[in-house]
Protein backbone atom coordinates (compact mmCIF):
# COMPACT_ATOMS: atom_id res chain seq x y z
CA UNK A 1 0.00 0.00 0.00
CA UNK A 2 1.82 3.18 -0.78
CA UNK A 3 1.65 6.16 1.03
CA UNK A 4 2.46 9.81 0.62
CA UNK A 5 5.81 9.64 2.84
CA UNK A 6 7.20 8.26 0.52
CA UNK A 7 7.82 11.06 -1.63
CA UNK A 8 9.03 12.83 1.13
CA UNK A 9 12.35 12.40 1.14
CA UNK A 10 14.85 9.76 0.71
CA UNK A 11 13.18 6.15 0.73
CA UNK A 12 16.15 4.37 1.68
CA UNK A 13 18.44 3.74 4.49
CA UNK A 14 20.82 1.37 2.52
CA UNK A 15 18.44 -1.39 1.26
CA UNK A 16 16.15 -0.65 3.65
CA UNK A 17 13.39 1.29 2.55
CA UNK A 18 11.80 3.95 4.72
CA UNK A 19 8.13 1.91 5.54
CA UNK A 20 9.83 -1.39 6.57
CA UNK A 21 12.12 0.41 8.96
CA UNK A 22 8.90 2.06 10.41
CA UNK A 23 6.68 -1.44 10.68
CA UNK A 24 10.02 -2.97 12.43
CA UNK A 25 9.96 -0.55 15.14
CA UNK A 26 8.44 -1.63 18.04
CA UNK A 27 5.90 1.51 18.60
CA UNK A 28 3.32 2.97 16.77
CA UNK A 29 4.70 5.47 13.94
CA UNK A 30 2.92 8.20 12.17
CA UNK A 31 3.80 10.77 9.62
CA UNK A 32 1.21 14.09 8.87
CA UNK A 33 1.55 17.04 6.16
CA UNK A 34 2.23 20.13 7.59
CA UNK A 35 -1.45 21.00 8.71
CA UNK A 36 -1.57 18.34 10.69
CA UNK A 37 -3.37 16.27 8.46
CA UNK A 38 -2.26 12.53 8.79
CA UNK A 39 -1.51 10.39 6.22
CA UNK A 40 0.76 7.26 7.04
CA UNK A 41 0.69 4.89 9.86
CA UNK A 42 2.87 2.14 10.32
CA UNK A 43 1.89 -1.69 11.23
CA UNK A 44 2.25 -1.12 14.35
CA UNK A 45 -0.69 1.30 14.84
CA UNK A 46 -2.94 -1.24 12.61
CA UNK A 47 -2.00 -4.22 15.21
CA UNK A 48 -2.74 -1.96 18.33
CA UNK A 49 -6.02 -0.94 16.96
CA UNK A 50 -7.42 -2.88 14.82
CA UNK A 51 -9.09 -0.66 12.65
CA UNK A 52 -9.26 -0.92 8.63
CA UNK A 53 -5.87 1.09 6.46
CA UNK A 54 -6.76 4.95 5.82
CA UNK A 55 -9.78 4.91 8.56
CA UNK A 56 -7.75 7.20 10.81
CA UNK A 57 -6.06 9.24 7.80
CA UNK A 58 -7.03 13.41 8.04
CA UNK A 59 -8.42 13.89 11.16
CA UNK A 60 -9.77 10.14 11.71
CA UNK A 61 -7.37 9.71 14.55
CA UNK A 62 -9.39 11.66 16.94
CA UNK A 63 -11.83 8.94 17.66
CA UNK A 64 -9.33 6.84 18.68
CA UNK A 65 -8.84 9.18 21.98
CA UNK A 66 -10.66 8.50 24.98
CA UNK A 67 -13.39 11.14 25.10
CA UNK A 68 -12.10 12.52 28.02
CA UNK A 69 -8.94 13.32 26.52
CA UNK A 70 -9.81 14.63 23.09
CA UNK A 71 -10.17 17.92 23.76
CA UNK A 72 -6.51 18.48 25.63
CA UNK A 73 -4.79 16.29 23.24
CA UNK A 74 -6.06 18.52 20.47
CA UNK A 75 -5.39 21.51 22.00
CA UNK A 76 -1.74 20.38 22.19
CA UNK A 77 -1.27 19.21 19.01
CA UNK A 78 -2.44 22.65 17.72
CA UNK A 79 -0.39 24.50 20.11
CA UNK A 80 2.66 22.44 18.24
CA UNK A 81 1.63 23.05 14.31
CA UNK A 82 0.90 26.96 15.34
CA UNK A 83 4.23 27.36 17.23
CA UNK A 84 6.85 24.04 15.51
CA UNK A 85 7.38 22.97 18.79
CA UNK A 86 7.66 19.09 19.81
CA UNK A 87 4.77 17.60 20.53
CA UNK A 88 4.22 15.37 23.82
CA UNK A 89 1.63 13.91 25.78
CA UNK A 90 0.03 11.17 27.38
CA UNK A 91 -3.46 10.18 26.79
CA UNK A 92 -5.61 6.71 25.95
CA UNK A 93 -5.96 5.05 23.09
CA UNK A 94 -8.44 2.92 22.38
CA UNK A 95 -6.49 -0.85 21.65
CA UNK A 96 -8.31 -3.09 19.21
CA UNK A 97 -9.88 -4.84 22.15
CA UNK A 98 -11.87 -2.01 23.13
CA UNK A 99 -10.53 -0.84 26.04
CA UNK A 100 -8.49 2.65 26.47
CA UNK A 101 -4.89 2.30 26.71
CA UNK A 102 -2.47 4.95 28.16
CA UNK A 103 -0.18 6.24 25.65
CA UNK A 104 2.67 8.53 25.11
CA UNK A 105 2.24 10.42 21.87
CA UNK A 106 5.67 12.39 20.85
CA UNK A 107 5.91 14.50 17.60
CA UNK A 108 8.91 16.31 16.14
CA UNK A 109 8.50 18.74 12.78
CA UNK A 110 10.71 17.74 9.52
CA UNK A 111 11.88 21.04 7.97
CA UNK A 112 13.12 22.36 4.62
CA UNK A 113 16.24 24.02 3.80
CA UNK A 114 14.38 26.99 4.22
CA UNK A 115 13.41 26.12 7.73
CA UNK A 116 9.66 25.77 6.91
CA UNK A 117 8.09 22.66 8.23
CA UNK A 118 7.19 20.06 5.69
CA UNK A 119 6.61 16.86 7.34
CA UNK A 120 5.90 16.01 11.15
CA UNK A 121 6.92 12.31 12.00
CA UNK A 122 5.78 10.87 15.49
CA UNK A 123 5.36 8.09 17.41
CA UNK A 124 2.77 6.28 20.20
CA UNK A 125 4.68 4.72 22.93
CA UNK A 126 2.47 2.36 25.21
CA UNK A 127 2.77 3.18 28.47
CA UNK A 128 -0.27 1.38 30.52
CA UNK A 129 1.71 -0.54 33.35
CA UNK A 130 3.61 2.44 33.50
CA UNK A 131 0.55 4.59 34.60
CA UNK A 132 -0.80 1.66 36.31
CA UNK A 133 2.25 0.80 38.70
CA UNK A 134 2.54 4.88 39.21
CA UNK A 135 -1.63 5.53 40.33
CA UNK A 136 -0.80 2.51 42.61
CA UNK A 137 2.17 3.75 44.20
CA UNK A 138 0.53 7.32 44.37
CA UNK A 139 -2.42 5.73 46.18
CA UNK A 140 0.43 4.09 48.79
CA UNK A 141 2.15 7.21 48.75
CA UNK A 142 -0.60 9.24 49.95
CA UNK A 143 -1.86 6.73 52.49
CA UNK A 144 1.39 6.27 54.39
CA UNK A 145 1.67 10.11 54.02
CA UNK A 146 -1.66 10.54 55.89
CA UNK A 147 -0.98 7.92 58.44
CA UNK A 148 2.16 9.97 58.93
CA UNK A 149 -0.18 13.46 59.53
CA UNK A 150 -2.01 11.33 61.95
CA UNK A 151 1.19 10.94 63.83
CA UNK A 152 1.72 14.63 64.32
CA UNK A 153 -1.84 14.79 66.04
CA UNK A 154 -1.45 11.65 67.97
CA UNK A 155 2.00 12.83 69.05
CA UNK A 156 0.43 16.15 69.64
CA UNK A 157 -2.39 14.33 72.05
CA UNK A 158 0.30 12.46 73.98
CA UNK A 159 2.33 15.79 75.07
CA UNK A 160 -1.02 17.83 75.74
CA UNK A 161 -2.09 14.55 78.22
CA UNK A 162 1.35 14.16 79.93
CA UNK A 163 1.46 18.10 80.50
CA UNK A 164 -2.00 17.91 82.36
CA UNK A 165 -0.29 14.94 84.69
CA UNK A 166 2.83 16.91 85.47
CA UNK A 167 1.75 20.58 85.55
CA UNK A 168 5.69 21.79 85.94
CA UNK A 169 6.04 21.01 81.83
CA UNK A 170 2.81 22.64 81.07
CA UNK A 171 5.02 26.19 79.18
CA UNK A 172 7.76 23.21 77.68
CA UNK A 173 4.96 20.98 76.50
CA UNK A 174 3.40 24.31 75.06
CA UNK A 175 6.48 24.55 72.70
CA UNK A 176 6.84 20.89 72.16
CA UNK A 177 3.37 21.00 70.74
CA UNK A 178 3.62 24.19 68.56
CA UNK A 179 7.11 22.72 67.04
CA UNK A 180 4.91 19.97 66.22
CA UNK A 181 2.51 21.82 64.75
CA UNK A 182 4.70 23.56 62.39
CA UNK A 183 6.11 20.26 61.41
CA UNK A 184 2.62 19.35 60.51
CA UNK A 185 1.89 21.99 58.41
CA UNK A 186 4.82 21.78 56.64
CA UNK A 187 4.19 18.18 55.91
CA UNK A 188 0.96 18.80 54.90
CA UNK A 189 1.84 21.36 52.15
CA UNK A 190 4.39 18.62 50.38
CA UNK A 191 2.79 15.56 51.24
CA UNK A 192 1.46 13.44 48.52
CA UNK A 193 -2.49 14.30 47.91
CA UNK A 194 -5.11 13.33 45.45
CA UNK A 195 -6.75 15.33 43.25
CA UNK A 196 -9.28 16.32 45.42
CA UNK A 197 -7.31 17.54 48.71
CA UNK A 198 -4.11 19.33 46.99
CA UNK A 199 -4.34 22.70 48.81
CA UNK A 200 -2.58 24.15 45.49
CA UNK A 201 -2.10 23.20 41.72
CA UNK A 202 1.39 22.39 40.34
CA UNK A 203 4.39 22.14 42.20
CA UNK A 204 5.56 22.87 45.83
CA UNK A 205 6.79 26.65 46.27
CA UNK A 206 9.12 28.03 49.16
CA UNK A 207 7.01 31.27 49.65
CA UNK A 208 3.90 29.19 49.71
CA UNK A 209 5.31 26.91 52.70
CA UNK A 210 6.55 29.93 54.40
CA UNK A 211 3.16 31.47 54.51
CA UNK A 212 1.55 27.93 55.28
CA UNK A 213 4.37 28.09 58.26
CA UNK A 214 2.87 31.70 59.47
CA UNK A 215 -0.60 31.45 58.95
CA UNK A 216 -1.18 30.82 62.57
CA UNK A 217 0.80 34.40 63.54
CA UNK A 218 -2.26 37.01 63.29
CA UNK A 219 0.69 39.68 61.72
CA UNK A 220 0.33 37.41 58.68
CA UNK A 221 -3.46 38.08 58.24
CA UNK A 222 -2.73 42.19 59.10
CA UNK A 223 -0.20 42.59 56.30
CA UNK A 224 2.92 43.11 59.02
CA UNK A 225 5.02 40.25 57.38
CA UNK A 226 5.81 40.53 53.83
CA UNK A 227 6.87 37.33 51.44
CA UNK A 228 8.57 38.90 48.43
CA UNK A 229 11.65 37.72 45.87
CA UNK A 230 12.68 34.38 43.68
CA UNK A 231 10.53 31.37 43.77
CA UNK A 232 11.28 27.50 44.31
CA UNK A 233 10.37 24.62 43.93
CA UNK A 234 10.47 22.69 47.44
CA UNK A 235 9.23 19.29 48.77
CA UNK A 236 9.41 17.27 51.99
CA UNK A 237 13.22 17.13 52.02
CA UNK A 238 13.12 20.73 52.54
CA UNK A 239 9.94 21.35 54.07
CA UNK A 240 11.05 19.74 57.53
CA UNK A 241 14.44 21.18 58.36
CA UNK A 242 12.66 24.70 56.95
CA UNK A 243 9.57 24.40 59.00
CA UNK A 244 11.62 24.35 62.31
CA UNK A 245 13.94 26.97 61.64
CA UNK A 246 11.32 29.87 60.33
CA UNK A 247 8.75 28.96 63.22
CA UNK A 248 11.50 29.24 65.99
CA UNK A 249 12.24 32.63 64.38
CA UNK A 250 8.44 33.50 64.00
CA UNK A 251 7.76 32.39 68.38
CA UNK A 252 10.77 34.64 69.23
CA UNK A 253 9.70 37.35 67.13
CA UNK A 254 6.32 36.82 68.72
CA UNK A 255 7.75 37.44 72.12
CA UNK A 256 10.32 39.59 71.81
CA UNK A 257 10.77 41.21 68.54
CA UNK A 258 8.84 42.92 65.74
CA UNK A 259 5.99 40.82 65.68
CA UNK A 260 5.45 41.38 69.97
CA UNK A 261 4.13 45.20 68.86
CA UNK A 262 1.47 46.59 66.84
CA UNK A 263 3.91 48.49 64.80
CA UNK A 264 6.82 45.68 64.29
CA UNK A 265 6.92 43.75 60.99
CA UNK A 266 9.20 41.53 59.47
CA UNK A 267 10.02 41.10 55.89
CA UNK A 268 11.43 37.95 54.32
CA UNK A 269 13.43 37.80 50.81
CA UNK A 270 14.08 34.64 48.82
CA UNK A 271 16.86 34.88 46.29
CA UNK A 272 19.50 32.73 44.46
CA UNK A 273 23.04 33.54 44.96
CA UNK A 274 25.74 31.38 43.27
CA UNK A 275 23.63 29.12 43.38
CA UNK A 276 22.23 28.74 46.40
CA UNK A 277 19.28 29.88 48.08
CA UNK A 278 19.17 32.61 50.39
CA UNK A 279 16.54 33.69 52.46
CA UNK A 280 16.27 36.74 54.74
CA UNK A 281 14.64 37.51 57.44
CA UNK A 282 14.57 41.20 58.74
CA UNK A 283 12.53 42.48 61.70
CA UNK A 284 11.54 46.23 61.76
CA UNK A 285 9.40 48.55 64.08
CA UNK A 286 9.83 46.29 67.22
CA UNK A 287 11.57 46.70 70.58
CA UNK A 288 15.41 47.51 70.44
CA UNK A 289 16.97 44.05 70.66
CA UNK A 290 20.65 42.86 71.16
CA UNK A 291 22.08 39.24 71.27
CA UNK A 292 21.24 36.78 73.65
CA UNK A 293 24.08 35.63 76.50
CA UNK A 294 23.60 32.23 76.04
CA UNK A 295 22.17 29.95 73.06
CA UNK A 296 18.98 28.51 73.53
CA UNK A 297 17.43 25.70 72.75
CA UNK A 298 15.26 26.98 69.86
CA UNK A 299 18.25 28.33 68.39
CA UNK A 300 20.39 25.63 68.69
CA UNK A 301 17.79 23.83 67.09
CA UNK A 302 17.74 26.26 63.99
CA UNK A 303 21.11 25.75 63.50
CA UNK A 304 20.80 22.34 63.63
CA UNK A 305 18.33 22.31 60.62
CA UNK A 306 19.68 24.35 58.48
CA UNK A 307 23.24 23.71 58.93
CA UNK A 308 22.79 19.33 59.28
CA UNK A 309 19.68 18.37 57.36
CA UNK A 310 20.62 21.25 54.20
CA UNK A 311 23.90 21.61 53.99
CA UNK A 312 23.65 25.31 54.68
CA UNK A 313 24.47 27.93 57.32
CA UNK A 314 22.93 30.57 59.52
CA UNK A 315 23.89 34.19 60.07
CA UNK A 316 22.14 36.29 63.06
CA UNK A 317 22.78 40.14 63.08
CA UNK A 318 21.78 41.66 66.27
CA UNK A 319 21.26 45.31 65.18
CA UNK A 320 19.59 47.69 67.59
CA UNK A 321 16.52 48.26 65.21
CA UNK A 322 16.00 44.93 64.50
CA UNK A 323 17.21 40.47 63.77
CA UNK A 324 18.59 40.00 60.57
CA UNK A 325 19.12 36.23 59.99
CA UNK A 326 20.40 34.86 56.28
CA UNK A 327 20.03 31.60 55.75
CA UNK A 328 21.95 29.78 52.66
CA UNK A 329 21.26 26.74 52.02
CA UNK A 330 22.31 24.49 48.97
CA UNK A 331 19.46 24.13 46.37
CA UNK A 332 19.56 20.72 45.30
CA UNK A 333 18.61 20.20 49.26
CA UNK A 334 15.49 21.69 48.98
CA UNK A 335 13.95 18.88 46.91
CA UNK A 336 14.61 15.39 45.70
CA UNK A 337 15.63 14.87 41.68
Amino acid sequence: MPTSIDKAGPQTVGQISFRQLADAMPQMVWSTLPDGAHDYYNAQWYAFTGVPYGSTDGEGWNGMFHPDDQERAWAVWRHSLETGEPYEIEYRLRHHSGEYRWTLGRALPIRGDDGAIIRWVGTCTEIHEHKQIAEQNAILSRELSHRIKNIFAVLNGIIGISARHYPAIKDLARQLQARVAALGRAHDYVRPHSMESAPHDGPHQLSELLQQLLRPYPALEEGRVAIEGEEFTVDDRGATPLGLAFHELATNSAKYGALSVPEGRVHIRTAREDGDVVITWQESGGPAVTAPAKTGFGTQLTDISIVNQLGGEIEREWAPEGLTVRVRVLAERLYRE
